[in-house]
């Protein structure tokens, strides 16, 4: 008769026993945690970047730290509207008054009403929405919902490359678990088989004219929300206290003979 030998400490555990021992490993291996750091990586966080690299401590623990350098680089929540309002003065993407119906905050991206070529405003104004779409979350929900609308694209317009790699490397590098599902509206003809589901993820519901003015106002009461979040009412970007809602940009296009 033979015997298997058990090569680890840890047989018999349950999924759930494995996933809390995981979880207090890179809780422990990552060190004392100061500032923003410390409240960046809430027992949620680590949990979501565990489950991004299927709970292997050392791979999550790699990806979170270099999380960590980017925050600490890019600085995510000091960017208030006012620095980007610009670049949402189309309405290229917004976040919707409205939740999916698993209570997901609703990220729109228009790609067809591209209104600028500085990839890294881009990229910032991008980053801006998503950390506004998870402080909008309600209690209980973690992830937030894309719906991207094709209405006008054309080839003409495209997305460059570069910014459509720079999307993806941001969202699942430094948002892991966070975009419960993204879907298209009217896309090209290539994605079409792809995307017939989306009647089932949101609420019937028609998508309102996009108010520039009145979502720089709600955008401005958030950027209050933030600073007061991180500590930060005290040192708002360019001198400002407290938020501001961007004036209304003055139109490039020549007038009308």
């Amino acid at each position: 008769m033979f015997f298997r030998k058990s090569n680890s400490s840890h047989d018999g555990e349950s999924v759930e026993q494995q996933h809390e021992r995981k979880f207090q490993e890179l809780k422990s291996s990552l060190g004392p945690l100061s500032g923003r750091s410390q409240q960046y990586c809430s027992d949620a966080c680590l949990k979501r970047y565990l489950e991004a690299r299927s709970w292997n401590v050392e791979k999550s623990k790699k990806m979170l730290e270099e999380s960590l350098r980017w925050r600490s680089s890019f600085k995510p929540e000091e960017i208030r509207w006012s620095e980007v309002a610009i670049e949402g003065e189309t309405g290229k993407v917004f976040r919707a008054n409205f939740h999916d119906r698993q209570g997901r905050t609703v990220l729109i991206l228009r790609p067809g009403l591209q209104n600028t070529t500085s990839l890294d405003n881009q990229m910032k104004h991008l980053v801006y929405l998503i950390e506004n779409a998870i402080a909008n979350l309600p209690e209980g929900q973690e992830q937030m919902a894309w719906l991207i609308d094709f209405t006008g694209w054309s080839i003409s317009n495209n997305v460059p490359i570069k910014s459509a790699r720079d999307t993806v490397n941001i969202l699942q590098n430094h948002y892991p678990e966070r975009l419960g599902v993204a879907f298209l509206y009217s896309p090209p003809r290539i994605f079409e088989a792809f995307w017939k589901i989306v009647k089932y993820f949101l609420d019937p519901k028609t998508f309102q004219k996009y108010d520039h003015e009145e979502f720089s106002r709600q955008m401005a009461e958030d950027d209050m929300k933030s600073a007061k979040l991180w500590g930060l009412e005290k040192h708002q970007p360019n001198g400002l206290m407290g938020a501001e809602v961007a004036p209304e940009p003055e139109s490039l296009a020549p007038p009308a003979s």
